[in-house]
């Protein structure tokens, strides 16, 4: 097959359980496959190597950082990059998507820099499919250079760009083989919620605290950015009951059966319980003030400036 104008960027640390399946669905149709690799002690870079992909090394501070690096220093030959994680992979539909949308030199709308792609979320073999988790789209497919980052961003990292967006059509499948052990689950995401917590606060505590204008009828980040602000007012302790009931009873999360019972249950519930308490205790923490050391240095992101998004087209 021809390969399209489209450098294929993973970060990995310790994912032998899932790397092999994420490469196996871009091999062939990337331009290059590059694994950022931050000290794997397991067959990471074995069967990255092994399905083809170019694998360097760097040690891991932030995403954020590990982004930057990875577009700034690792070699890339494409001025388009599609940031998957390990645990994610493209469907045979958002290939041809691919396909359809770009030429040799790259997409057919020479004004967009970025495009959005809907994730399939598989919790312990069971696709998610309702409590309004799907769709949900996320920015992967970017220019490398418009693409910025959000120093705010503590526990994941999300890519924005200056400049035009569209939607693909298809979706990655994100499927994480080590949440098989619900411990793996458990001790990721309450790692996860003091990091939500801090980041909760430094946003309140910065009147720029968010890349971008929040707004309800713009852009899927701007939309989750809106829904953010209405959440932060919210009493504590109450928020994770009443989103529990969003996802679960209004917007249909029972359809998703055992797993997804588990899955809506701890995410919307016990997951945000757990912000709740850190958010309290961090509060309340005698003699700290309420943004100190919440904020990271803005030297960790990349082209921090803020840029106005137009609204996206379906492709």
């Amino acid at each position: 097959m021809t390969s399209l104008p489209i450098s294929v960027v993973v970060l990995t640390l310790n994912e032998e359980r899932n790397i092999g399946d994420c490469l196996g669905s871009v091999v062939g149709w990337a331009n290059e496959v590059v694994v950022v690799d931050s000290g794997s002690g397991d067959r990471t870079v074995a069967i990255a190597e092994s399905r083809g992909a170019r694998v360097v090394g760097h040690p891991f501070d932030s995403h954020s950082s590990q982004w930057s690096w990875a577009l700034d220093c690792s070699g890339l030959q494409s001025p388009w990059v599609f940031g998957l994680d390990a645990d994610q992979r493209a469907t045979p539909e958002l290939v041809e998507s691919l396909r359809r949308t770009f030429s040799e030199s790259g997409p057919r709308n020479r004004a967009i820099v970025g495009f959005y792609v809907s994730r399939r979320q598989v919790f312990r073999g069971r696709w998610i499919m309702h409590g309004g988790y799907y769709p949900k789209y996320l920015l992967k497919l970017f220019r490398a250079d418009a693409v910025y980052f959000d120093e705010h961003d503590l526990m994941d990292h999300h890519f924005y760009v200056r400049g035009e967006t569209a939607k693909l059509a298809g979706d990655i499948i994100e499927d994480n083989a080590n949440e098989q052990a619900i411990s793996f689950w458990v001790a990721k995401h309450n790692r996860y919620a003091a990091l939500v917590a801090r980041e909760e606060l430094a946003r309140q505590a910065s009147a720029s605290a968010w890349p971008q204008s929040p707004a309800l009828f713009r852009s899927p980040d701007q939309r989750v950015m809106w829904l953010k602000q209405r959440w932060y007012g919210l009493p504590l302790y109450i928020r994770p009951a009443l989103y529990f009931v969003y996802r679960y009873a209004l917007r249909r999360g029972f359809l998703d059966g055992k797993q997804g019972f588990i899955f809506h249950f701890m995410h919307a519930f016990w997951y945000r319980l757990l912000v709740d308490i850190n958010l309290d205790e961090i509060r309340n923490r005698p003699g700290i003030s309420r943004n100190e050391g919440l904020v990271p240095d803005e030297s960790s992101t990349r082209r921090p400036s803020q840029p106005t998004l137009s609204d996206e087209a379906l492709l």
